[in-house]
């Protein structure tokens, strides 16, 4: 059998693919990997298909051990890495020989790292999906230690680069947003939206990405004015009546019961998965 052995799983580490589409309607949502463009690249340097599962590490510190080789690539917040007790690149094709242990250090920027192994996480799958949804508790439980994660079995082409180029982490988060179904609710709000200073909040995680800054107001109109709830997709800008945004990840609930003032372009949701607390992020014209 070839697998990792999880000696510590970090802060959280979860097994995350591109999630469980088309199963709202029962209450369970999409969920898959926070940043899904870091997920693709790092399948895609070891060959596997974009949505095979790997590991999800928040903020490094995995340490994981080799059984039987295995071939990995590790995308996402950078940070330091080491195969025992030499160092190795992230974006890169990774050799790991049998009782290797690869260990993540604390990530330098951003929140979540990704390991991909070629040939996948090869855990059960749950309503077409070995993702973890934080949310609805579907998927497979957090990675503990002691865990022996099976791998599945290897494509049959190989990677065709060792390494990709990646691009500095920006200083300023910008968030690409357009009007959602309830702007005309709150007082010009996407023009507040992009005026306004906001830093992500400590009570920040895949469910969602809480801000404070200017409170939005609403119109004299809609001052006090209910809302029966309705379908959420990732991205979507709630504003509660402290008027402080809340912006959905991928374990957002299926339905919500307070304004959505604007939506964040979906290109964009890797951004949103990379903030932490204390980050400052700010709204642009999508």
């Amino acid at each position: 059998m070839t697998a990792l052995e999880v000696l510590d799983p970090g802060l959280l580490t979860l097994v995350e693919d591109l999630g469980r589409p088309g199963w709202a309607h029962v209450g369970v949502g999409r969920a898959g990997a926070a940043d899904a463009a870091a997920l693709r690249l790092a399948n895609r340097l070891v060959a596997n298909d974009e949505g095979a599962a790997g590991l999800e590490v928040l903020l490094g510190g995995l340490r994981v051990r080799a059984v039987g080789d295995v071939t990995v690539a590790i995308a996402g917040a950078p940070g330091p890495a080491w195969l025992d007790d030499r160092p190795v690149g992230r974006a890169a094709v990774l050799e790991i020989r049998s009782g290797t242990v690869l260990r993540l250090g604390p990530v330098t920027s951003g929140l979540r790292a990704y390991v991909a192994v070629r040939g996948g996480i090869d855990v059960p799958a749950v309503l077409g999906s070995r993702s973890t949804d934080q949310l609805a508790g579907v998927g497979p439980e957090p990675v503990r230690t002691g865990d022996v994660l099976a791998v599945g079995p290897a494509p049959r082409s190989w990677p065709v680069v060792d390494l990709a180029p990646l691009r500095e982490p920006p200083s300023r988060v910008e968030l690409p947003v357009v009007a959602g179904p309830h702007a005309d609710w709150f007082e010009d709000v996407l023009a507040g939206l992009r005026a306004g200073e906001w830093h992500v909040t400590p009570a920040t995680n895949r469910v969602a990405v809480r801000l404070t800054g200017p409170a939005l107001t609403r119109t004299a109109a809609a001052t006090g004015r209910e809302l029966p709830s309705e379908g959420l997709v990732p991205g979507a800008v709630q504003v509660p009546p402290d008027g402080q945004p809340v912006v959905f990840g991928v374990d957002h609930p299926v339905t919500g019961g307070y304004p959505v003032v604007a939506v964040l372009r979906r290109y964009a949701h890797g951004r949103l998965a990379q903030v932490r607390p204390g980050d400052r992020v700010s709204f642009v014209r999508g």
